[in-house]
């Protein structure tokens, strides 16, 4: 079954710290020029505080994280926390989130798979539990319509990925593996040329004709179409079900072990801001514009927004079977050694605020605390 977004000195830290993980597997999109504090308008914090006066939420610019901007922007998650004031900041990549975490600049976290398996890993399990799931899918593969026809035809071709070792990396490697194709996976030459290429390049790398497609997440899947090219293949058309993780809640162990109340009130929010997207889906949408617009001055025009919104679907659950698969193909590709992510999960809280909610419990595929 096929798997499917830091400075340089960052990357080369992790490179020390994993040996054969050669560039850092970050979050998965289209992340912001720089960390920041989040400048989008938050409510004000109202009524009694829980057992923390602040709760630091980390997450991206990106549509894969319309939980958190849609949940900050309409007051979602500070309507659960009552007195408990949300901070929220936004990362461009999941190793400066995580060290964010590690260094307690954030407590919660939405980020993707792969970052959140290196977080775990480093640290021996002590760092982060994922406590949540927030989106699936949202993973292209967008071609030149003139150069390429088939999926045979992205045999000997140049095809983009956001970075070595990164979620739609390793997807890439390992659908090129199930083709029967050879490909080196650190230099990336091979029967395909895998080209890796930050997300907010791809578009003109595209367009000067230095790349033939690229394997991607949305937006920019859907920016390439705006340019011309055309969708090949969904990722989520591999999967069971068509659902597979690209973005995860994550939380410091000790936040989680000091202020168990914040958290479950961040959940319900999680919660009830994912139960408000899917079922105001031209609100929600718009509002997500809002948010990504106040945090870049930029909106997204509706020919990228649509169909990107479209392939990107919502959920609480984590979807926790495909994690340990995506780990296992990051080990298949040589990327990653083979990690053990017992305990990585702990769902607990979730299922209790699911269960208010009279909503189904999620499961932790075997990888929850004991």
């Amino acid at each position: 079954m096929p798997v499917s977004r830091t400075t340089a000195r960052r990357g080369l830290a992790l490179v020390a710290a994993l040996p054969l993980l050669a560039v850092a597997l970050t979050s998965c999109g289209y992340g912001s020029e720089a960390d920041k504090s989040d400048s989008a308008a938050v409510p004000a914090a109202k009524g009694k505080a829980l057992s923390a006066d602040t709760v630091k939420i980390g997450y991206f610019p990106n549509l894969t994280h319309a939980t958190a901007l849609v949940g900050i922007q309409e007051g979602l998650f500070q309507k659960e926390l009552g007195g408990t004031k949300v901070a929220p900041s936004t990362f461009n990549a999941g190793p400066s989130e995580i060290e964010a975490l590690n260094a307690r600049s954030i407590d919660i976290g939405f980020i993707g798979p792969s970052p959140a398996i290196n977080g775990y890993t480093q640290t021996g399990g002590k760092s982060l539990r994922i406590i949540g799931g927030s989106a699936s899918g949202g993973v292209k593969l967008v071609v030149n319509p003139a150069k390429i026809k088939t999926l045979d035809d992205v045999k000997g071709k140049k095809i983009a990925t956001p970075q070595l070792g990164n979620t739609q990396d390793v997807a890439f490697l390992n659908w090129i593996s199930e083709k029967g194709w050879k490909v080196d996976a650190q230099s990336g030459k091979g029967d395909v040329s895998v080209v890796r290429t930050d997300n907010k390049i791809t578009p003109d790398a595209y367009k000067s004709g230095s790349i033939d497609g690229a394997w991607v997440p949305e937006p920019t899947a859907s920016k390439l179409v705006a340019e011309g090219a055309k969708v090949l293949l969904d990722e989520s058309d591999l999967w069971p079900d068509k659902k597979f993780v690209i973005t995860n809640i994550i939380v410091s162990q000790t936040f989680l072990s000091e202020h168990p109340d914040v958290v479950e009130a961040v959940l319900r929010g999680s919660v009830k801001t994912n139960e408000w997207i899917n079922a105001n889906e031209e609100k929600a949408k718009a509002s997500a514009n809002q948010a990504l617009k106040t945090l870049s001055g930029k909106a997204l025009p509706p020919e990228v927004l649509d169909p990107a919104w479209q392939s990107i679907q919502i959920t609480n659950d984590p979807l926790a079977a495909t994690l340990q698969a995506e780990a296992d193909h990051a080990v298949k590709a040589g990327l990653l050694k083979k990690p053990d992510l017992n305990g990585i999960y702990d769902l607990g809280p979730l299922n209790k605020v699911l269960k208010a909610a009279g909503q189904p419990e999620v499961a932790d595929a075997g990888l929850g605390v004991k």
